[in-house]
């Protein structure tokens, strides 16, 4: 008897996705735009770190965001109000955003182009971490209430992340957060990582974190 023929699903959309996201990458370069893929589990407080950059991107560069949400505007319309140009890209449902979604979203900024877009992808530790979004570097935070033991518990996420940014530090008498653990679980999986400490809420660890993509971003655009 003949057996059914088996197509991994998958593995063809992620080996498409994959290339489309190395033709934006491209793309990108050409037209000297660095894009961060920021991605972190819901209330780590990504836009408020975007917030908390602000500051210090004022004068230096030309910068957009693109608010990933399966629904609402709530954090696009927060940015506007601060001054920092954004969009909300609405996904229909889906956990993540890859490559021709973000193309999409960076088109529909109407005005010059801009040196550097951030997209706050989906809050959530599982699908972003799949998709390449055709981004120059990826950054998770990770909020000391959420725990230690993120790293341990989602690797893909700290496997694929360029930068880990642990928020709320203000918090940390609060909670058992084990610095050394967490940055020993990164490390394990992700050797080269870069780990910030910052609190969004009172600005200690910005300006690092601030110099930090600064630099990357002119690494990118040269």
């Amino acid at each position: 008897m003949e057996k059914a023929k088996v197509i991994e699903l998958k593995e063809t959309i992620l080996e498409d996705n994959n290339a489309d996201a190395q033709v934006l990458r491209q793309e990108l370069k050409a037209q000297k735009t660095c894009l961060m893929n920021l991605m972190s589990s819901p209330g780590s407080g990504k836009t408020s770190t975007l917030l908390a950059l602000k500051p210090y991107f004022e004068g230096k560069i030309k910068w957009g965001v693109m608010e990933a949400d399966i629904d609402s505007d709530v954090d696009a319309n927060t940015l506007i109000e601060a001054g920092i140009p954004s969009i909300q890209l609405h996904t229909g449902g889906m956990c993540h955003l890859d490559a021709d979604m973000t193309r999409q979203g960076i088109r529909a900024f109407d005005r010059d182009e801009l040196d550097f877009v951030v997209l706050e992808n989906i809050g959530n530790l599982v699908c972003p971490a799949e998709f390449d979004t055709g981004a120059n570097f990826n950054l998770t935070i990770l909020s000391v209430p959420e725990g230690d033991d993120k790293p341990a518990k989602y690797p893909l996420m700290y496997e694929v992340s360029d930068v880990l940014v642990i928020n709320k530090i203000d918090a940390l008498p609060v909670f058992d957060f084990r610095k050394d653990y967490v940055e020993a679980c990164a490390r394990r999986l992700n050797p080269q990582i870069k780990i910030f400490y910052i609190s969004a809420k009172t600005g200690d660890g910005v300006r690092e974190l601030a110099d930090y993509l600064l630099e990357q971003i002119q690494k990118v655009n040269a």
